[in-house]
């Protein structure tokens, strides 16, 4: 996710706004990177993703750390006794409030090289447990380590080994080798990716999320490429990279970004302020977010992808769906935006369409 909390909803990180705004200025052509025919070479693992129906839960940080990633609401003085118990709480919260079964996770070479992985795994086995999808995504670290790039080789591919090792054979588990990768070229994202399943190749090719290159923000060239055949692709898309667009705007920017590669795609990252009153059951033509948030769940719905919310819960962040309350040892969750949930039910095959 490149935004973060503060007094105005528009103050991601600059240069994500900038490459964003960049990507969006040139033409689809450009944009799709490589021809939408070149996709059935990358085979669907499935004839859709609608089975992905989840939100991102986060560090308060946003998921950019050089240290141990402290979910909100969690502690990382927490056993792994106390983190399952919370966890199983806060997850079964987002099925009751969005009807979600999907959670993506954030991980780092911090969390699962040290003694802490133990506790930290209570998250994934309580999201496990209860049968929902858990999406492990490698985040990259913060400051001048925020770059796009994997921060360390030598600490990455042993934090893999370690989360594979523990998971491999748990069917909930999906990886997703790195979040994000824009300091890297398209060919030079889809040879990483394409080394990981080649050194875990005994992980289903369906149990893999391969973002798309730059900031996940179009999936066509590592749909393209043969090498990543079989896994699943993973989009980034939100409001703030434009001041302002239509409706009919926001749908042709999101369509060129996916290419003829719905059926491989999960939008795993979109969102929008959810905290500052907007009403997203009405058409409201003037306000980009309310444009955005109904023309993307009506594309996401119309596609049959699948699609996980940022963030369902991170505290301070004004686009978060849902908030803590409760005490610190049994938390709830409550919804922050009725008409954001309602719209997430939509996308996800269920709810009413907007009202004119």
């Amino acid at each position: 996710m490149r935004k973060t909390s503060g007094p105005s909803p528009r103050t991601p990180r600059l240069r994500a706004a900038l490459v964003a705004v960049a990507v969006a200025a040139v033409t689809g052509a450009t944009l799709a990177g490589s021809p939408a025919s070149a996709s059935p070479a990358g085979a669907a693992p499935a004839t859709d993703t609608t089975q992905f129906k989840g939100v991102n839960w986060a560090d308060p940080r946003d998921n950019f750390a050089d240290d141990l990633l402290q979910l909100s609401g969690l502690s990382t003085t927490d056993t792994y006794r106390q983190t399952y118990a919370k966890a199983t709480r806060i997850i079964a919260a987002f099925r009751a409030n969005l009807g979600a079964n999907t959670v993506r996770l954030p991980i780092n070479p911090y969390t699962v090289d040290g003694a802490y992985w133990k506790s930290y795994r209570g998250v994934i086995d309580a999201a496990s447990d209860q049968g929902f999808k858990v999406i492990v995504s490698y985040w990259e670290g913060t400051g001048a380590r925020k770059d796009g790039y994997i921060d360390d080789t030598a600490t990455y591919w042993p934090m893999w080994d370690t989360v594979v090792k523990a998971y491999k054979n748990d069917k909930h588990v999906y990886f997703e080798p790195m979040n994000e990768p824009h300091g890297y070229t398209d060919t030079e994202w889809a040879d990483i990716a394409a080394e990981w399943l080649s050194t875990y190749a005994k992980v289903p090719r369906n149990r893999v999320f391969v973002s798309g290159a730059g900031y996940n923000d179009h999936v066509t060239s590592v749909c393209a490429d043969p090498r990543l055949k079989g896994t699943y692709l993973s989009l980034h898309h939100y409001g703030f990279w434009k001041d302002y667009a239509t409706y009919d705007q926001w749908v042709a920017d999101l369509k060129v970004r996916i290419g003829d590669c719905a059926n491989r795609t999960v939008a795993d990252e979109f969102g929008a302020p959810m905290t500052t009153g907007l009403n997203y059951d009405v058409k409201t033509p003037d306000d980009n977010f309310v444009n955005y948030v109904q023309a993307v769940t009506d594309t996401f719905r119309e596609l049959k992808m699948g699609s996980v919310y940022w963030p369902g819960l991170r505290t301070d962040d004004t686009y978060s769906i849902q908030k803590l309350t409760g005490t610190t040892a049994r938390p709830w969750l409550a919804t922050t935006n009725q008409s954001g949930a309602d719209r997430l039910a939509w996308a996800w095959g269920r709810g009413k369409p907007v009202k004119g």
